[in-house]
């Protein structure tokens, strides 16, 4: 009896560890697989401009400018993140990313702005339920000629439980001035093999719109910089950012950048917005790290992003975590005559819309 203790043991053993070995192998030939079919954006690429148009923009004239963080459509009010705390993975029912997409283009119908820069829009992710948001802005929307450039492409997230799945999502920027050509700018990368290969690849977009009666050029920068790392990779695309806009000053073109920065600008007052502990953080640009030629805008009156550690909906407003993140950059030779957040209750996403009303001054 003691000698078919003793086997059984050994026995229940040996299937354990064949067990885990089973596991451990298909865990390695699926991290093999997501890096055989990694996304491997070149560090400069030819982006397809949709529905261009000949219209160009003139000097003096009146220009709105609108960036808005939409959520992939399944970051509403109803919801929370497990990377801030909350729970969820699955955000949204189809139904509610329908809704919220929907109510996205309400607001930005109302504003109707001339050029619009949108961050986490996706168009066959597994989050969003497969909806392509890409076309259906297209479609919703006033006419713009518009470029899309992917920041995060994976066949399959493995986490968490459930996992996230498969991710199709990028940037968009929209504008009704005709785009001669349009580009994406690879940003440095915040991580390495084998998380950066599920992990995101953020770009900037780099658009260029003739300018009526003048041998400069209007470019708009479309970004979405780095939120999870512990700080470098937000400090290297900062920098390659500066460098991309710092060139276009020295062309003598204007420059207009927008987007979710995920840090604040060191000339903005966030006070009103204290850091509660245990709570994602953003980081700090120091503005003066840039030339005298760069002018920085953001609107700390009301936030332009509420944390996701909790649904938004009927809770305590006074127990979330408020962010000034969203922002404009433009170059000097563009006249700033307002920046406003747009209080739209964070129904629709877990950002507000940045609104920003310019013109080109005369060379």
């Amino acid at each position: 009896m003691k000698n078919n203790l003793v086997k059984n043991v050994f026995c229940a053993f040996k299937a354990i560890g064949a067990t885990v070995l089973v596991v451990v192998c298909v865990f390695v030939l699926f991290i093999l697989f997501l890096t055989a079919v990694e996304y491997r954006p070149k560090e400069t690429e030819t982006l397809a401009v949709d529905a261009n148009t000949l219209r160009t923009v003139a000097l003096g004239e009146p220009i709105t400018v609108m960036t808005w963080n939409i959520g992939y459509g399944a970051l509403g009010d109803n919801a929370d993140f497990f990377m801030d705390g909350g729970t969820m993975v699955r955000t949204a029912s189809r139904a509610r990313v329908q809704e919220n997409l929907a109510g996205i283009a309400e607001v930005v119908n109302s504003i109707a702005p001339d050029v619009l820069f949108l961050q986490e829009v996706d168009r066959a992710s597994s989050r969003s339920h497969k909806i392509d948001e890409v076309a259906y802005m297209r479609s919703a929307l006033q006419p713009y000629a518009s470029s899309f450039a992917n920041n995060y492409k994976v066949a399959y997230v493995p986490y968490p439980v459930p996992p996230l799945g498969k991710v199709d999502s990028g940037v968009l920027l929209m504008s009704v001035f005709g785009i001669a050509s349009s580009e994406r700018v690879q940003l440095p990368i915040s991580f390495s093999w084998p998380v950066r290969v599920a992990n995101l690849k953020r770009c900037l977009i780099v658009s260029r719109v003739p300018v009526a009666n003048s041998s400069k050029e209007l470019v708009l920068i479309n970004l979405h910089l780095e939120a999870y790392d512990e700080g470098e990779g937000k400090i290297a695309q900062t920098a390659l950012f500066k460098d991309v806009v710092q060139k276009e000053i020295d062309d003598g073109n204007y420059v207009i950048a927008g987007g979710d920065f995920n840090q604040v600008f060191s000339n903005v007052d966030d006070s009103r917005y204290p850091a509660q502990e245990g709570k994602w953080q953003a980081g700090k640009i120091d503005v003066a790290s840039f030339s005298d030629d760069v002018r920085f805008l953001m609107d700390a009156k009301i936030p332009t992003c509420r944390s996701l550690d909790q649904p938004y909906k009927d809770a305590d407003k006074s127990s979330f975590q408020y962010y000034v993140i969203d922002g404009f950059v433009v170059s000097a030779n563009v006249a700033v005559a307002s920046c406003t957040t747009q209080d739209v209750g964070f129904v629709h996403s877990d950002h507000n819309p940045l609104v920003m009303e310019v013109t080109l001054t005369v060379e």
